[in-house]
């Protein structure tokens, strides 16, 4: 069974103000969870022990149980619910257009944002300047280069998987 957290009113709180002073282990396992990924995925892109860390924060309030799931997911292909549609057969190569384009990016920034946390503000920054595929995509490029030194292969393969590969 599959447990999908989200975090409490405590830890979007946690989040803007830093007023509990989480370390920056429980910090950044808190930045992760977003109501969408599965307690399998969250542990992949803990460091560490996160189901202990995962438990800390539930036992102190900052997240909650949203879902219980039997189907396990499977990261390496599903799609979550919000996710850009697949490209056309005629759009192959160009990239995402419209308000395509515009949630690719936006999705692409935020992903960033989670795995990075403030180290990447940059690249989140100049993803959303982009205003065409030709803009965008190299910086997507460099978030995974960013992405593969910092939180290893298999967080660059999602990213490369979700957003680079299907244009």
């Amino acid at each position: 069974m599959a447990t999908v957290y989200r975090k409490t009113e405590k830890g979007q709180a946690e989040i803007a103000t830093r007023q509990h002073h989480l370390s920056m282990k429980l910090r950044s396992a808190l930045i992760m969870v977003d109501g969408k990924r599965t307690d399998e995925e969250l542990l992949r892109m803990i460091p560490g022990d996160g189901q202990e860390l995962l438990q800390q924060l539930r036992d102190q309030g900052f997240i909650e149980v949203i879902a219980v799931t039997a189907q396990r997911s499977a990261s390496n292909g599903a799609k979550p619910a919000d996710s850009v549609p697949p490209p056309t057969e005629s759009s192959f190569g160009q990239g995402p257009t419209g308000a395509d384009f515009i949630a690719l990016r936006q999705q692409a920034a935020r992903f960033i944002s989670e795995q990075l946390g403030p180290m990447g503000d940059d690249l989140a920054v100049r993803l959303e300047k982009a205003k065409a595929w030709a803009d965008m995509k190299p910086v997507l490029t460099m978030a995974q280069r960013v992405l593969q030194d910092n939180r290893g292969p298999t967080t660059a393969e999602a990213f490369r998987i979700r957003f680079i590969d299907p244009y």
